[in-house]
């Protein structure tokens, strides 16, 4: 069972994230975290999918039923909670224009995805779009349309362990992103691909740029990098709904989290040899990632592009910013959209100011 106050906190970003208005109201008639009772936190978030479920607006049900499953499937209600978010995510992607399921057998285990722009006569660059240990490809499944129409291949996946992902997180775990291009290899160009891969899968994304040549650029947002897990004094710090969630994801028990991660850590020399763009999202006040990570990128990646929030974790007052800046970064890495970039900065110019205002 999780701490409700800690659940209350870190949802906040993913909720204004996925656009999800009435997330306020709904974290107030939450009381308990147990099971799927009246009040609890699987029971409201339900609810509020299904209201939107009764007024046909699958995509909007399925961010909710996401919410209903942070942040990880721990027992039944939860798990039934992901199956009626993935179900209504599919009824709104049999109504796109082209989103389509992809599944991809690995050695390790069936990765499941949403893509869209796939097996086209001329197979279009690849934007490959991950988020982190508590977010599943359904709540990023809504940017394949406006991908596609910029005239990219879009697949929406997520990190080993999370969601439908079969694969278990651990060392290694980035030979899942290489395994993925060698399968949309055809149905995508993926000889320059994009990673869009925010928190933790952007450590897995650098990682695995490291190897594979086809990475082109790592978009990514508050991602572990080096300190995060060599530092055991920034571990016992770390809120608790993070640790149980990186112990289940991992196998291993919450005591045993810091020292399983202390060989996970990026080395200088791999980040010095690292030649590829790489755009970083970072939050002054951190209560998860340490600055020294992002000293660390400052100090050893010749090409880093940073943005700083003064935030905590995620940037939950910097949203729509964030999501504005992630787009241009895009639309920069792949090149010959300058007015689109430039439009994407002028909006962010026009967010900062509203929120300095208000």
């Amino acid at each position: 069972m999780n701490d409700v106050a800690e659940l209350k906190e870190y949802v906040r970003v993913h909720a204004r994230g996925q656009g999800v208005g009435e997330y306020r109201a709904v974290l107030r008639e939450i009381r308990s975290d147990q099971a799927c009772v009246p009040g609890s936190w699987v029971a409201q978030w339900c609810q509020a999918a299904q209201r939107q479920e009764a007024r046909g607006r699958d995509l909007h049900a399925a961010r909710r039923y996401a919410l209903a499953a942070f942040p990880f499937i721990d027992g039944p209600a939860r798990l039934e909670a992901h199956e009626r978010c993935v179900a209504a995510l599919g009824r709104w992607a049999g109504q796109q224009r082209d989103v389509e399921p992809v599944e991809v057998k690995l050695d390790d285990g069936v990765v499941r995805c949403w893509g869209s722009g796939l097996g086209q006569r001329r197979p279009r660059p690849l934007v490959l779009v991950m988020g982190g240990i508590v977010t599943v490809k359904e709540q990023w499944a809504a940017v394949l349309p406006g991908l596609r129409r910029l005239g990219l291949a879009a697949v929406v996946t997520e990190l080993p362990s999370v969601g439908e992902n079969q694969i278990r997180y651990g060392p290694g775990s980035e030979r899942m992103l290489s395994g993925l291009l060698d399968a949309l290899d055809g149905r995508a160009d993926v000889s320059r691909t994009h990673l869009i891969a925010l928190s933790f899968s952007g450590h897995l994304a650098l990682r695995c740029a490291a190897a594979d040549r086809r990475i082109a650029t790592v978009i990514t947002a508050g991602a572990p990098v080096g300190p995060f897990f060599t530092d055991q004094a920034w571990h016992r710090q770390l809120p608790g709904i993070t640790l149980d969630t990186l112990a289940h994801l991992t196998g291993t028990g919450r005591d045993e989290v810091a020292a399983g991660l202390r060989g996970w850590a990026l080395t200088p020399a791999e980040l010095r040899a690292l030649d590829i763009d790489v755009f970083y999202a970072a939050s002054r006040r951190d209560d998860i990632i340490p600055p020294g990570d992002t000293r660390m990128l400052r100090e050893n990646l010749s090409r880093l592009h940073l943005i700083e929030h003064d935030d905590l974790h995620g940037s939950p007052r910097h949203v729509r910013e964030t999501q504005l800046w992630t787009l241009a970064s895009l639309l920069r890495s792949c090149g010959g959209r300058t007015v689109q970039a430039a439009a994407c900065h002028g909006l962010m110019r026009l967010e900062q100011a509203r929120r300095r205002l208000t």
